[in-house]
């Protein structure tokens, strides 16, 4: 016997009735407000061709990491998930979701489960839950509709009112897939990010390689201090002609450093000498975060950073199946003394927006929040990656609010590779800050005008406000 698949209107919603009451209000003044999502990693293909998505396993299994690592976990291999490794082998796509179905058990409690569940639900219309029992009905179900006009990555951009989306690339990409969505005269707004990492990361694969594409197209000589500086300016202006409001730093520390004219030159002849040391390398990003913060003092680009996830902490799966297959776990992190050299030089012109993320929660109320707090060029990001979640959320509400207020903060953005995933993370969002707002309402410490502001602008405004959008 099937099990029913349905979405609760107050799911997520406090179960204090009275609370619950003034959340549920809350909510519904923002549930249909347009989607902003300023830092994501959906792929600009989809919407330069707009063609039809394939299959389920294409669309929601194969891309989503989080999805293979809890399944991989099990000792499920990504060959059989569908995923394609260095033997070619992966599965057909109906027997990696047969697979995925039978295990879908895994994911209760879990963000994913909420996201997929809304997926099924929504776009999809299934009302029976997915199970080994129902794997080729959702298959077949999901296939008929991708195969329709109204379910093409443009199509389903309009749906569920995105504003704009904000993909990330590097350097190295041409862009060719944002300039065929700008000459192909459609109106969704689909932006690229800066993101620098595999030329000035010295630790990245192919990194003198890197350099020597960058040098390419830019038309400078990236292999020279000088010359890749110049690289760097010439390519974050073409990315600001293709839409950027942004830059991405995805670092392992936040280590930051100021260093001399000379000092600087002598590291980069270094690092591009060949197998730099590991000093040298966390140097070199360090001594970049700060050279990055000035250029977006002189072009306006937004810039974030992203550190504390040690990279590709599997080796065989790296090898094989290559990056973001799950295998990113969170580092403690430091940020007071870390990124105090940029701070000292740039933390107070107010030219710059440094949004700072985070994937170590103890650092919450005893870093984050006391530095925004304090400086005007820092804004914290949500809750992000493996804190994507209710508790996640809330916890970052409670630690931060009370020393950096709501106002040092950004909203909410996504960061998803899995595109239908986009509507149904923003729904979560909503939910848990309308929650929170309407506690802080129940105990007398906001108005309920206040709170129905608040939660427009968390949902909404800062967002738009802080990546310039």
């Amino acid at each position: 016997m099937m099990t029913k698949l349905s979405l609760h209107e107050d799911r997520l919603l406090p179960a204090d009735a009275s609370v619950r009451a003034l959340a549920r209000d809350l909510y519904r003044s923002v549930a249909d407000l347009p989607i902003i999502s300023p830092h994501g990693h959906t792929d600009p293909m989809w919407f330069a061709t707009n063609a039809n998505f394939t299959n389920a396993t294409d669309l929601l299994l194969v891309p989503d990491h989080y999805v293979l690592r809890m399944l991989y976990s099990q000792g499920i291999a990504m060959d059989a998930l569908g995923v394609p490794g260095k033997t070619g082998a992966a599965a057909d796509p109906r027997e990696a979701w047969r697979l995925f179905a039978a295990n879908y058990h895994l994911f209760r409690g879990t963000p994913s489960c909420m996201w997929l569940d809304w997926v099924f639900a929504e776009p999809f219309g299934m009302d029976v839950r997915l199970e080994a029992e129902t794997a080729d009905l959702y298959f077949d179900t999901i296939g008929d509709k991708l195969a329709q006009d109204d379910f093409t990555p443009r199509a389903l951009f309009d749906r569920y009112n995105i504003e704009v989306i904000a993909t990330t690339e590097a350097p190295t990409d041409p862009l060719q897939h944002h300039q065929a969505i700008r000459d192909s005269g459609w109106k969704g707004r689909v932006i690229t990010a800066y993101r620098p990492d595999p030329v000035v990361d010295p630790e990245f694969e192919g990194f003198l390689h890197n350099l020597d594409v960058f040098s390419e197209l830019s038309g400078k000589d990236a292999r020279s201090y000088d010359g890749y500086l110049a690289a760097h300016r010439e390519r974050r202006s073409f990315f600001a002609q293709m839409g950027a409001t942004s830059t991405d730093h995805g670092h392992p520390t936040a280590r930051t450093a100021d260093l001399s004219d000379s000092e600087a030159r002598a590291l980069f002849a270094r690092v591009t000498g060949g197998a730099p040391s590991a000093a040298d390398a966390e140097l070199f990003r360090a001594h970049m975060l700060t050279v990055m913060a000035g250029m977006s003092v002189e072009d306006g680009l937004v810039m974030q950073l992203h550190p504390g996830a040690f990279r590709n902490h599997n080796p065989w799966l790296f090898d094989q199946y290559g990056r973001d297959k799950g295998a990113d776990i969170p580092m403690r992190t430091e940020y007071v003394a870390a990124l105090r050299p940029l701070l000292a030089r740039y933390g107070n012109d107010p030219r710059l927006t440094l949004i700072l993320f985070t994937l170590d929660e103890t650092s919450y109320s005893r870093e984050l929040a006391p530095l925004a707090g304090h400086y005007p060029a820092l804004k914290l990001g949500p809750a992000w990656w493996f804190h994507d979640s209710p508790e996640g959320m809330r916890r970052f509400r409670e630690n931060m609010t009370e020393t950096a207020g709501f106002y040092n903060t950004v909203g909410f953005n996504d960061d998803t590779r899995a595109f239908l995933s986009i509507p149904a993370r923003h729904d979560v969002a909503r939910r848990v800050d309308c929650g929170f707002l309407a506690r802080l309402v129940a105990e007398h410490r906001l108005e309920e005008w206040e709170a129905a502001e608040l939660a427009a602008d968390l949902a909404y405004n800062l967002a738009k406000q802080a990546y310039k959008l």
